[in-house]
C-alpha cells in the first residue's frame, strides 16, 4: 500500500493545468462500444479508474491504440460477448464504479449486457435502480443474481418511450442515453442529469450520427438511429481538480494560476469558493488565485451562518464538498456543510479534528466548521485516505499543516488525480511517495 509523506507549510507557487475530466472519460470511453468504427478520444486522464476501464475494454476485444497516455483510439469491431460470462470479466468489472456504463451500449448494439456489481468509493448507498428501470422501459428484461452479484439485461430490440427518471442520476442518464441512441422510435427522458460531462457524451453521440436534442436541459429527446459511426472527441478539463487546486492555493497561502480551465463549464464552483472569501480572478480561460493571508466566509443577508450544500447540476457538485470543508478550517468565520447526496462522505472529518480543526459533525450529512483564521495551524498527523475526494481533502490539510503528515492508502487518490505528487512538487510542495 503506497503512502505520501508531506512536510507542510510550503506555499504553492506557479502554474498548473488540470487533467482531463475523470467522470466524462468514463462515460465517453464506454460509448466507443456503440460503433464498430474507430473512435479517438483526447485529453484522457492518466488515472487508475480510467486505465482500469480501458483495460476492461481491451479484454472484451476492443482494439486499443494508445497514441500517448492522454490520447487513445478505440475500435470495437470484434467484441467477445462470451468474455462477459468469465471470472476475469467479473474481477475486472467489479473493481470500478464506471464499469456499469458498458451495459447501455452493449444492450443497444448486441441486445445483451452483463456487469458484476461495480466497486468504487465507500461513500454510502449508491443504488443502481435508475439504470435498470430505464432499460426496462426501453423494453429490456432485467435480472440480478444475488449469489454471483451479477446484473443482466437482454432485449430483442429496444423501443423508444417516454420516461421520468426517479432521480437525476448522471451515470444512470448516461447509460439510458446510450441504450436509447439506437432504439426504435423516439425516447424522451425527463428529470435527466444535465452535468457538462453528460452534455459532452450527448454531443459525442451526435457526432457519431446520433440524434439527441435538449442537451443541457433535464429533458432529453433521442431519436433512435440504425447505427453509429466513428468520431474524434476531446474531454473537458476536470472541474474537481480545478476546485481542489483552488483549495490548495488558499490553504497554503499560495499564488497559483490554473490554466485552460474550461471556465464556462464550471457552473457555481468559482462562486462557492468566493463565498469562503477566496479571491480568484478569471483571465480568459485561466483562473488566477493571488496570495491571501486571510479569507473570510460570507454570511447570508440576514446575518445567519453560511450553508454550502450539494445538489444535481446546475447545483454544486458533491465531489467538491470535502474540499470546501477542509478549506474552511483556516478561514475567518463559520460555515455549515450539508452533504445531501451521500451519507458517509463526511466521516473523514475525525482526521481533520485530530489535526486541530474545529469541526462539529452534526450527523452523517452535516458538519459545522469553525474557521481557525490561521491563529492556529493544523498539525501533521498520520491518517488513511478513505476515498478519492476525502483523500485529497486530507492531502490539502497536510500541505498546509505544521510538521510532517503521513497519508496511507493513497491508491484512492491515484484513482482520480493524475501524477499528483509530481505536479505538486513542481509548485513547491514537499511531498514524497513511499511504496
Amino acid at each position: 500500500m503506497a503512502t505520501f509523506l508531506i512536510e507542510g507549510g510550503q506555499p504553492l507557487q506557479g502554474e498548473i493545468t488540470p487533467q482531463g475530466a475523470k467522470n466524462e472519460a468514463l462515460q465517453v470511453i464506454c460509448a466507443v462500444l456503440l460503433t464498430p468504427e474507430p473512435v479517438t478520444i483526447q485529453n484522457i486522464p492518466d488515472i487508475v479508474d480510467v486505465n482500469k476501464l480501458i483495460d476492461l475494454l481491451g479484454a472484451m476485444g476492443v482494439k486499443i491504440d494508445r497514441k500517448d497516455r492522454n490520447t487513445c483510439t478505440f475500435q470495437a469491431d470484434d467484441i467477445d460477448l462470451n468474455f462477459l460470462k468469465t471470472t476475469d470479466f467479473r474481477d475486472k468489472g467489479s473493481s470500478l464504479r464506471g464499469s456499469i456504463m458498458i451495459m447501455g451500449p452493449l444492450l443497444a448494439r448486441f441486445g445483451k449486457g452483463y456487469i458484476p456489481k461495480p466497486g468504487g468509493d465507500k461513500i454510502g448507498r449508491r443504488r443502481l435502480d435508475t439504470h435498470f428501470l430505464g432499460f426496462e422501459k426501453l423494453g429490456a428484461t432485467f435480472s440480478y443474481d444475488p449469489s454471483e452479484h451479477f446484473y443482466r439485461a437482454t432485449a430483442d430490440k429496444l423501443k423508444g418511450c417516454h420516461m421520468l427518471l426517479d432521480e437525476a442520476s448522471v451515470t444512470g442518464t448516461a447509460n439510458i442515453v446510450m441504450a436509447a441512441s439506437m432504439a426504435q422510435g423516439v425516447t424522451s427522458i425527463y428529470n435527466a442529469a444535465c452535468e457538462p460531462y453528460l452534455q459532452q457524451l450527448c454531443k459525442m453521440i451526435n457526432s457519431m450520427g446520433g440524434k439527441i436534442s435538449g442537451i443541457g436541459s433535464n429533458l432529453l429527446t433521442i431519436e433512435g438511429v440504425d447505427g453509429l459511426g466513428g468520431c474524434n472527441h476531446r474531454c473537458l478539463p476536470d472541474m474537481i481538480e480545478i476546485g481542489s487546486f483552488i483549495g490548495m492555493a488558499a490553504m497554503t497561502r499560495g499564488e497559483l494560476t490554473i490554466r485552460d480551465t474550461g471556465y464556462d463549464h464550471l457552473g457555481q464552483i468559482p462562486a462557492v469558493f468566493q463565498r469562503l472569501g477566496i479571491q480568484l480572478e478569471r483571465r480568459g480561460d485561466d483562473i488566477y488565485i493571488p496570495e491571501q493571508d486571510v479569507y473570510e466566509i460570507e454570511s447570508f443577508i440576514d446575518g445567519s451562518i453560511m450553508t454550502i450544500s450539494d445538489a444535481p447540476w446546475p447545483g454544486f457538485t458533491p465531489d467538491l464538498l470535502s474540499i470546501v470543508l477542509v478549506t474552511a478550517t483556516q478561514a475567518r468565520g463559520s460555515v455549515l456543510i450539508h452533504q445531501k447526496m451521500f451519507e458517509s462522505r463526511l466521516f473523514f472529518v475525525d482526521k481533520l479534528i485530530d489535526m486541530g480543526a474545529q469541526i462539529i459533525l452534526c450527523d452523517p450529512h452535516r458538519a459545522t466548521v469553525i474557521g481557525l483564521e490561521r491563529a492556529t495551524q493544523l498539525r501533521g498527523v498520520t491518517m488513511t485516505s478513505p476515498d478519492i475526494r476525502a483523500g485529497v481533502a486530507l492531502l490539502i490539510a497536510a500541505l498546509s499543516a505544521e510538521g510532517q503528515s503521513t497519508i496511507h492508502n493513497i491508491g484512492q487518490i491515484d484513482r482520480g488525480y493524475q501524477h499528483i505528487e509530481q505536479r505538486l512538487k513542481a509548485l513547491g510542495a514537499h511531498i514524497e511517495r513511499r511504496d
